[in-house]
C-alpha cells in the first residue's frame, strides 16, 4: 500500500538554504503547518545529523497551527566545488487520540499510516550587498519555536516567546564553541605528544649514548690525571731546591 500525502504544509517546500561564510553557526527556519483538523506528530530527520543542530527535532502541532524549526548549520571549511549532499525529512503522522508516549507511537506505527517530505540543503555564499542586509536583519530577528494556534499571535505573547528562544539559542551557540575548543585542545595535546615521542627516540640513539659516555669517561680521565701531573711537578721543583741548598 502507498504512503499518505504530507499533510503538513512546509515553507519552504524543498530547499534549506544556509548562506555562508562559514565561519560561524548559520541558522535557516522551516516552518510546518497543519492546516486540517486532527493533531499531527512530527519528526525532522537528517543524513548528516553531526552537521546540525535542530530545535525542536519533533512535536505535536494542533489543528490550524503552525511551528517553526531552526536548522542550525554548525561551522566548517566550505568548498565552493563541492556539491552538499546533506537531506533532510520531515516524518509525520496523525497523533491517537490520548497518545502519551510518542516514541513507542512512532515504533508502532503501520507504513502506510506515516506520511514524509524530504528537503534537500543548499549551501551559497553571499554578495556584498547581501552581507550588509544579513547583518542588519540578524540585529532585528531570531529564530521563533512557539507554537500558536493560527498564524498571526498576539503582541503580548511574542516578547516572552523571542526571549525563550534567545536563550536556547545562546545556549546552543556556547555549547558549539566549547565542543570546538575542546577538539582544539586534544589536537594540540596529540601533536605535542607526537613531539615528545620523537625527541625520547632521537635521546635513545645508541650511537648518542655510546658517544655521550665515551666523552663524560674521557673528562673524567683527563679530571682525574690533573691533579696527578701537579704533585709530579711540585716534588721536581721541591727536589731541585732542595738538592741545591744542601749543596
Amino acid at each position: 500500500m502507498s504512503k499518505s500525502e504530507q499533510i503538513l504544509i512546509l515553507d519552504p517546500p524543498t530547499d534549506l538554504k544556509f548562506k555562508g561564510p562559514f565561519t560561524d553557526v548559520v541558522t535557516t527556519n522551516l516552518k510546518l503547518k497543519n492546516p486540517s483538523d486532527k493533531r499531527v506528530c512530527f519528526k525532522v530527520k537528517t543524513t548528516a545529523p553531526r552537521r546540525y543542530c535542530v530545535r525542536p527535532n519533533s512535536g505535536i502541532i494542533d489543528p490550524g497551527a503552525s511551528v517553526t524549526v531552526s536548522v542550525m548549520l554548525q561551522p566548517f571549511d566550505y568548498d565552493p566545488n563541492e556539491k552538499s549532499k546533506h537531506k533532510f525529512m520531515v516524518q509525520t503522522i496523525f497523533a491517537p487520540s490520548g497518545v502519551t508516549d510518542l516514541e513507542g507511537m512512532w515504533k508502532d506505527a503501520k507504513p502506510d499510516e506515516l506520511m514524509d517530505s524530504k528537503l534537500r540543503c543548499v549551501f551559497e555564499m553571499p554578495s556584498e550587498n547581501d552581507k550588509v542586509n544579513d547583518v542588519d536583519a540578524s540585529s532585528k530577528s531570531a529564530p521563533s519555536l512557539h507554537v500558536s494556534k493560527s498564524d498571526g499571535t498576539s503582541a503580548q505573547a511574542k516578547p516572552a516567546s523571542s526571549s525563550l528562544d534567545d536563550t536556547e539559542k545562546k545556549k546552543l551557540l556556547e555549547e558549539c564553541k566549547r565542543l570546538q575548543s575542546e577538539v582544539a585542545r586534544m589536537a594540540d595535546e596529540n601533536r605535542q605528544l607526537k613531539d615528545e615521542g620523537l625527541r625520547q627516540r632521537k635521546a635513545l640513539r645508541p650511537d648518542n649514548m655510546v658517544s655521550n659516555s665515551g666523552g663524560m669517561m674521557s673528562k673524567q680521565q683527563s679530571a682525574s690525571s690533573l691533579p696527578s701531573l701537579l704533585v709530579v711537578i711540585a716534588a721536581i721543583f721541591i727536589g731541585f731546591f732542595l738538592g741545591k741548598f744542601i749543596l
